[in-house]
């Protein structure tokens, strides 16, 4: 079971789930918030999928930032957090943030408090720099055209991705790409049609793309 909701963190989603067995969540170039037990934990830019395991009683709350915008609450490098799972106290160390955790561990919304301890930190959220990268990646623009619009050089504009992303533009538009292909299955287009939409050389790069990020087929992913 899956749900999720629009937050008041402007690009955020609050989403809540149950994960009985095991299941993969793939990289979206996002970073998030997650209760799990009597336990908030920082979920970093993934580059491959993560494995999760889970029982029928297991629930999962969680904060999605959309990407660059939770390393200035945190107050740490998203490079350092890249596929990784770390307990909030682990990466702030603050009696605030132990006093939060304990708030949002025994909270019958914990959404809700998770939402509060972001909206009341200065930091939080994209800055106009960090948004124009992503909508411009998004959009398929070359990294050379990217760096010439946030006023950085390349190599500039690499340092920056490492700091709010995790990793570099090029890195972070292959992901967008692929989340965008996958969104594009829900329409029922052809492989090699979504391939294009999505920005792809052709239908064999996509698959190559998403073997590489998601460690199974295009088509596997379509059926699952």
């Amino acid at each position: 079971m899956y749900e999720e909701r629009r937050s008041v963190i402007p690009g955020a989603v609050v989403w809540q789930a149950t994960i009985p067995g095991s299941g993969f969540v793939l990289p979206d170039g996002c970073m998030d918030l997650i209760r799990t037990g009597g336990e908030v934990v920082v979920a970093g830019p993934d580059t491959r999928p993560h494995e999760v395991h889970g029982h029928a009683s297991d629930r999962y709350v969680g904060l999605r930032f959309p990407p660059g915008s939770l390393p200035g609450l945190l107050g740490v490098p998203a490079t350092e957090l890249r596929n990784t799972h770390v307990p909030l106290t682990e990466v702030v160390r603050d009696s605030r943030t132990r006093s939060f955790v304990e708030q949002v561990a025994e909270a019958a919304d914990p959404g809700r408090v998770l939402e509060s301890f972001a909206r009341s930190h200065p930091n939080v959220g994209q800055d106009p720099r960090t948004s124009a990268i992503v909508g411009l990646l998004r959009e398929g623009a070359p990294v050379s055209t990217v760096a010439d619009h946030v006023n950085l050089s390349e190599r500039q504009l690499h340092r920056w991705s490492l700091q709010q992303f995790g990793y570099g533009p090029k890195t972070l538009a292959r992901i967008l790409r692929f989340r965008a292909a996958l969104h594009l299955v829900e329409s029922g287009l052809a492989g090699a049609v979504i391939a294009a939409h999505a920005g792809y050389a052709d239908q064999a790069h996509l698959i190559r793309e998403t073997r590489d990020l998601a460690g199974a087929s295009f088509a596997a992913l379509v059926t699952s």
